[in-house]
């Protein structure tokens, strides 16, 4: 048997920051507005020479370089993402091409902010099938592309960024260490609720759809918040028992930053205090897929997650997606 571990993580931010101070120039809001509803204080905004398949590449490099691994070793790559460069071809073609790996397939995956999760439990899958032996798990996402920057209900939580992890199979009669199990769950019913309503094939790129604005990110803010606090609770709770786990084993929480409150509101349903989860929404916004690297990333830089750590990740996005996955931290 293969267990499926996280061997490196890299992550890349543009250094382009947005802050409160200046959208209370661009929009009707102001600091403390933004900081009371969604913890926000700035967010990294992309150049616009810089798309998604770049951010993406800046990532994987830094994980590969961490890990001491060759781009010709890598068997596959999944970047995970809702504003690729193009429809087609995909970014992790793009992605390929840019890191010079020969060899491997890949491919999109569109989950909105549940994406890296579903991403690396995809990777578990393939590493622990045998088929794959190191699989590059990316979120990218330039959100500030598909911001309305006059609509303050949104322009004011999306940052752009990128996180990649190396996802590698090892023997399982090891320490334990590595993938352990996931709950996931789509529900269609919530579409309307969060989405970019036009530039598919229902509604193509038109005059009417760019006049109507209709090419950026709309939302109804309390429904997804309500929906979030209580998805995130029962797939984390679901997890956990099903592994005969309770919150107390869990070393750090480590969920979607999308607003400090939904992370709060599940830290404590969960029974967790706050030294066991990380929440770095304050400095970057909401990543989309991009959240959960950078975040784990902050945890060990910060000496909070170690080698042997029960550590959760937790998402909840537009479809609606959900996505909650369980590992023993390797490194």
């Amino acid at each position: 048997m293969v267990r499926a571990k996280i061997t490196a993580l890299g992550c890349y931010t543009p250094p382009r920051i947005l802050t409160n101070q200046d959208l209370e120039k661009m929009v009707s809001t102001n600091d403390r507005w933004i900081l009371e509803r969604t913890g926000i204080r700035e967010r990294h905004i992309a150049d616009p020479e810089i798309a998604t398949s770049d951010m993406a590449t800046e990532a994987a490099r830094c994980a590969l370089a961490l890990a001491g691994v060759d781009p010709s070793e890598v068997s596959a790559i999944i970047v995970c993402t809702v504003t690729p460069d193009m429809l087609f071809p995909s970014t992790a073609c793009l992605v390929q091409n840019n890191l010079g790996v020969r060899g491997a397939w890949g491919f999109d995956l569109v989950a909105a902010c549940s994406g890296f999760v579903y991403g690396l439990t995809t990777a578990a899958h393939l590493v622990s099938a045998g088929t794959h032996r190191k699989v590059l798990v990316i979120g990218s996402d330039t959100m500030s592309r598909i911001i309305d920057y006059t609509d303050r209900s949104t322009c004011i939580l999306f940052g752009d960024a990128a996180g990649a992890m190396l996802v590698e199979g090892v023997d399982q009669r090891d320490d334990g260490a590595g993938f352990i199990d996931f709950v996931g769950e789509i529900d269609g019913s919530g579409g309307e609720y969060l989405k970019m309503p036009a530039g598919g094939s229902r509604r193509p790129a038109s005059q009417a759809t760019v006049e109507a604005r209709e090419h950026y990110v709309h939302q109804e803010g309390q429904q997804v918040f309500k929906y979030a606090v209580r998805k995130m609770y029962e797939a984390s709770a679901e997890l956990l028992g099903r592994n005969g786990f309770t919150a107390d084993d869990v070393a750090l929480l480590i969920p979607h930053q999308a607003n400090r409150r939904i992370i709060t509101a599940t830290a404590e349903r969960l029974g967790l205090k706050d030294d066991r989860v990380v929440i770095n929404i304050d400095r970057f916004g909401n990543t989309t897929s991009a959240t959960i690297p950078l975040a784990t990333r902050d945890a060990i830089q910060q000496g909070r997650l170690r080698r042997g750590d029960l550590v959760l990740f937790a998402a909840v996005g537009a479809g609606y997606t959900v996505g909650t996955s369980l590992w023993r931290w390797a490194y």
